[in-house]
Formats: C-alpha cells, structure tokens, sequence
C-alpha cells in the first residue's frame, strides 16, 4: 500500500472510530490550535459567501463546523467510493488533503495539492481538445473563454455557448468576446427545469446566486432543452446549482459523453454528490480533481470527468 492510499485509509478509519460528538469536537478542537489571524481570515471568508455556513467566534457561532463534522460523519463511504474512483494518485492525494484540512486544519497538504502548472480547469495532460462545441455555464466576464484560446487556440472549437445570469457581466462577458468566432451569448440560467427565479446579489460579482422569488426575472432552463446539437465539453461554476444542470443535461451527458469540467465546492456535498450523479448516467467517466485556491481552505475545486 502506497503512502497517498494508507494516508487516506488512516483517515476514514479515524473518523469512523468518532461518534458525532467526538467528531465536532475533535474538529473544534484542531481549529482552536490554528493562528488567530488564520481564525479571522477563515471567518471573514465563510461569513462572505456563506456556502459553508457561519463562523462567528464571538457569538459562539460554529455553524460551518457543524456542517462540515455532519458531512464527514454522514457521507464518509461516499468519500470513500469517490477516492476508489479517482483515475490518478494527483487526485487521490487531493481528496485526502481536502478532507484532512476539513478534519485537522492541515494545510501542508494542501499546499502541496495546489495546482500551479495548469490554468484553471484546462489540464494539459488530461484535456484533448479539438472541434470542440463547449458550453460555459457561468461564463462571467469570459476569463474561462479566453482562457480556453490561450491554452488550446482558436482552431480547437467549433462554437462556443456562454450562459451568465448577472446583466452587469452579461455585457462585460459580450464585450470580451466580441472579436472570437462563433459564439453565442445566452443570458439565462441553466438548471433541472423551466422556471423563473431572482437574482441574489453577492460583494464579489462573481459569486452572485439565484433563489425562489414570486418576482424572479432571471430565466431558467435546461441544457437538453436549450441545446439540440451535440456538446462535447461543458464548463459550469454556477454557484450551488451544479448538480441541477446536471440533472438538466442529462441527455447530453448519456448520448454525447461530453468532457465535464464542474465546479464541487459550493457546499459539502458536491464533492462526492455530482461524481456519483454522473457515474449513474455513464459509469464509463474518469474522474479527476484539480484545485487551485487557497490551503488556508481549498475552493476552486474541479471534477474533470472524461
């Protein structure tokens, strides 16, 4: 058994020794031994986006704790299956240093996890690409887009659709693009059905959502609705509504097996939720993970099943 293997089996028969008590405390517990600045800077973070719930040390709130304890307790033979699925030992060791700092606040794990050779999303190694109809769900500003030129170049895509909810972006994301080939520009929302929901608004533009609303503006469909031809890449960071695109192109993913590149750090589920939702719809995926934000607290998680 290598290192990377018997790390991780450590991990899960540790957790799994821990009723849920002992795992929250045990948790609280590392999290106390860690810098006050790094306190203050995880709380500033998750109180600012709050995909992971608060941290209020103050008021005695430890409600991002609690989530990411009912998370491992709950779900750890889901991590489990997913790390049995990973296709190399780059992911492998990612998962393991993800659920280490969840556990212990490690970050010399995921320091060491980090990607830093690769663009976001676009891993040269595991990513062919060629002719290429790609559909960028949470195209913001066009930073995946170029992006995507810079690495593969303009030959390498047939049509490009890029989907963005915020209006503000919407026009930035036209005007970034306007001197590329066939793309399109949908200002609509992509999810499991036909709907209309309402902006929410976040500091950060990047980081704006959608709820349910009498007064939603933004239209909402699917990708199997929206587009008939066939797909061969999809991209989505669509802040939380992943696995509901994915439910909503479900079509595309059986017929078209098109390479996924999706974002699984919304919330605490995603990560092991959408490998297994599209294992369901074609277990002939490899899955691979790649991060490239902060070890402080890993985001900028991307499944890429191919």
């Amino acid at each position: 058994m290598n290192i990377i293997d018997k790390n991780f089996k450590r991990l899960v028969s540790e957790i799994k020794s821990l009723n849920e008590k002992e795992l929250y405390y045990r948790i609280r517990k590392n999290f106390d031994k860690i810098p006050d600045e790094t306190k203050i800077s995880c709380m500033n973070f998750f109180n600012q986006f709050l995909y992971w719930g608060k941290l209020d040390i103050e008021n005695n709130n430890y409600e991002e704790i609690e989530l990411k304890q009912k998370a491992l307790f709950n779900h750890i033979e889901d991590f489990n299956w997913l790390y049995n699925h990973l296709s190399d030992y780059r992911s492998k060791g990612l998962l393991y240093s993800i659920l280490n700092n969840w556990y212990s606040y490690d970050f010399v794990s995921t320091s060491k996890s980090k990607e830093y050779l690769f663009d976001d999303y676009f891993d040269l190694d595991l990513l062919k690409c060629k002719d290429e109809v790609i559909v960028d769900l949470g195209a913001y500003v066009g930073d995946t887009i170029i992006s995507y030129i810079k690495n593969y170049g303009e030959e390498s895509y047939k049509k490009i659709y890029c989907y963005e909810i915020t209006p503000s972006n919407f026009d930035i994301l036209k005007e970034n693009l306007k001197n590329y080939k066939n793309i399109e520009f949908r200002q609509k929302g992509i999810g499991n059905k036909l709907e209309k929901l309402k902006l929410v608004t976040n500091e950060h533009p990047s980081a704006n959502t959608l709820e349910k609303n009498e007064s939603g503006d933004i239209t909402m469909t699917t990708l199997d609705i929206d587009i008939k031809e066939e797909i061969t890449l999809i991209k989505a960071d669509i802040e939380g509504f992943e696995q509901k695109a994915i439910e909503g192109a479900k079509n595309h993913i059986i017929n078209d097996h098109p390479k996924l590149l999706i974002s699984v750090y919304h919330n605490n589920e995603d990560l092991w939720k959408i490998p297994k939702m599209i294992y369901e719809l074609c277990p002939n995926y490899k899955f691979y993970l790649r991060f490239t934000a902060s070890p402080i607290y890993p985001t900028e998680i991307t499944l890429i099943a191919i």
